[in-house]
């Protein structure tokens, strides 16, 4: 302590790591905005709809409606994921492969599903 009573900082102080936090979004997605979760995940607890786009560094989750497009491991991140509680959108992405409403199957279509990686393709399957 310093005679004027501040502290003396520690020389060997070490600061404690930052860990990326999370995008929480409450109101719904509309056409055209674009939502970006530049450091963790991106959480969205109302409907997307078709038009909007959601991207994150981490994975994505959407616990209404999920139309539009959902990318995910933007950075590169293999081990993100895009669950949705509604599934029907446009496209999803993680780390960069991509697929289209096209290739989704109408298993998925409506479902709870999850979008990952295994092995170098990009797998959607309902939840469980």
């Amino acid at each position: 302590m310093r005679r004027d009573g501040a502290a003396l900082a520690p020389k060997n102080r070490i600061e404690p790591e930052k860990k990326p936090g999370s995008l929480l979004i409450l109101a719904p997605v509309r056409s055209g905005q674009v939502l970006f979760a530049d450091a963790g995940d991106l959480v969205v607890v109302a409907p997307v709809s078709s038009g909007a786009e959601l991207i994150a560094h981490g994975s994505i989750h959407v616990y209404g409606r999920m139309s539009g497009r959902a990318l995910a491991g933007v950075n590169g991140d293999r081990s993100a994921r895009i669950f949705c509680q509604n599934f029907d959108a446009d496209l999803v992405a993680i780390a960069g492969l991509y697929r289209s409403s096209d290739d989704f199957g109408a298993s998925v279509r409506g479902t709870r599903a999850q979008a990952f990686l295994e092995d170098d393709s990009l797998k959607i399957e309902p939840l469980r």
